[in-house]
């Protein structure tokens, strides 16, 4: 069965998205009697009905801008042709007014995991070294690589040593409005399920954001360690070569307790899932982003924790999300975590529009506006539970908001301090992938499947072409989950690709 020439997703959309991967021609047929006017690319919009200058241009059956000049139907509408509108009045929204009911659970489901004695539950056994500051970044990776060249071969039930490095610890204002952000963030990763929820500390000495910082952060709601973990201090040390054997000394002895954990059998909702996007397409929120909105819900039915996020690309789309909290103060949090961020932007001189990458529009989408709509369709149907504000641990059960930004790796470092699986979509592609969380990548064209077979792993691309639909890979989405929780590798994993941390600072530099 040949694709359909353009892919509308509401009865009210008067613009379709291109689906097939060599384009159309002048004279093929639209949905809506209309004929193709213009040779257009995959992913491009094409109008179903003539639409006049200053008129909506709606996708999603929300009005995503209005035309700059005249289209007819059957016209190739570029990005210059539609114009951004203003975002939603965050002080006229609905508050928890449509609350989705429960939905029935799922029981029985569980994978091999990790239990930890602080509660949490690891999807893999890795050795964590965290650095107090970037100084002693090098020195830590230089040790990491003896670590698994030399000592890891010894310890077979450890899955691998993450180094927790960032650009963080001096040169900053360790006391001003922000600094909590990134040291909150640097706390929870240290104590990262998937670490066992302690590791190593290397410091340098002289750093602002001394260890004693870590173990106890101001609205972190952590308590001190017990036992304390082991701090490596380098300025304590005579020269590099004790400062590296100061550091495989400390991770040999962590490595014979991690040696013996073993996998157990563990209930879905043992489960701490992130959600997000990059490299996203027209095909992102209408194949692989709404396949993995019905894999949420099926984690949440499953008693299990799912987060959402990034703020820019939530906050067009905050009009669909606040009348599905679960109460009026989880949707005030939410509105004051999109305020926030909107005074942020102001000051720094930004706004939402800077959002979009060449890549978007190339992949077919015009604005922010659009990209928001489809990005949304990640958190599925059921009711928002929690907002976790930047830098906070993510607790709650169901579906929660954590406000992160919305770059990659910011993002994926902020979720990471909560979560112990990440689900990536990406209609353009990326080999993205964190060191300490299995990252499961999909796809939302099958053109990208195919171009990158040993990088992505689930295809939502089929959705688009009818050879699958939104439930069936839905499911699909949720066992390999389960597998990849229960210690099968992603192919990030495979190939050992890990993005560096970068935990998001809103505060001043010195």
């Amino acid at each position: 069965m040949s694709a359909p020439t353009a892919l509308r997703v509401h009865p009210d959309d008067n613009i379709g998205i291109v689906v097939r991967p060599e384009g159309v021609k002048p004279g093929e047929p639209v949905a809506g009697g209309a004929a193709v006017l213009d040779a257009t690319p995959q992913g491009q919009k094409i109008a179903t009905a003539g639409i006049e200058a200053g008129e909506p241009v709606i996708r999603y059956g929300q009005v995503i801008g209005r035309a700059l000049r005249q289209v007819q139907a059957g016209g190739w509408l570029r990005e210059q042709d539609i114009s951004l509108p203003e975002p939603p009045d965050l002080d006229r929204l609905e508050l928890a007014t449509r609350v989705p009911p429960d939905q029935p659970p799922l029981e029985g489901f569980t994978f091999e995991g990790y239990p930890n004695s602080d509660g949490s539950t690891g999807t893999r056994n890795l050795l964590g070294i965290t650095t107090t500051v970037q100084c002693v970044a090098p020195t830590v990776e230089f040790a990491v690589q003896r670590i698994r060249n030399e000592i890891l071969p010894r310890f077979r039930n450890v899955d691998g040593v993450a180094a927790i490095t960032h650009n963080f610890g001096c040169g900053v204002a360790i006391d001003a409005p922000g600094a909590e952000v990134p040291i909150r963030t640097i706390a929870h990763l240290s104590r990262h399920a998937n670490i066992g929820g302690r590791s190593l500390i290397v410091s340098l000495g002289c750093e602002k954001m001394q260890p004693a910082r870590l173990e106890s952060p101001p609205g972190s709601g952590l308590s001190v360690l017990d036992p304390a973990p082991d701090v490596i201090r380098l300025q304590d040390r005579l020269g590099f070569g004790a400062m590296i054997s100061s550091i495989c000394e400390a991770a040999e002895k962590r490595l014979e307790e991690l040696d013996r954990r073993r996998r157990t059998q563990c209930p879905a909702s043992e489960l701490i899932v992130g959600l997000q996007c990059g490299g996203s397409d027209a095909f992102s929120g209408v194949t692989a982003n709404p396949a993995v909105g019905f894999a949420a819900d099926l984690l949440v039915r499953a008693g299990a924790t799912v987060m959402f996020s990034e703020v820019t690309e939530v906050r067009d789309a905050v009009h669909l999300l606040t009348p599905r909290c679960a109460t009026v103060e989880v949707a005030q949090r939410f509105i004051d975590e999109m305020r926030w961020y909107d005074a942020y932007l102001a000051r720094l001189g930004a706004d939402r529009s800077a959002n979009t990458t060449p890549g978007n529009k190339r992949g077919g989408l015009a604005n922010i506006v659009e990209k928001a709509l489809g990005s949304v369709a990640k958190s599925g149907t059921t009711a928002i539970r929690a907002v976790a504000g930047q830098g906070e641990k993510v607790t709650a059960k169901g579906l929660v908001f954590a406000a992160t930004p919305a770059s990659d790796f910011v993002c994926g470092t902020q979720q990471l301090a909560s979560m112990n699986l990440h689900i990536f979509t990406t209609g353009e592609g990326t080999p993205y992938g964190l060191a300490m969380a299995p990252v499961v990548k999909v796809s939302s064209r099958t053109a990208l499947a195919e171009k990158w077979p040993d990088l992505i792993d689930v295809d939502a691309g089929r959705i688009a072409t009818g050879q699958a639909d939104i439930e069936s890979v839905g499911w699909e989405m949720f066992r390999f989950v389960l597998e990849v929780a229960g210690g099968r590798k992603t192919w990030a994993e495979h190939w050992g690709l890990a993005n560096g941390l970068a935990p998001f600072h809103p505060g001043a530099v010195t």
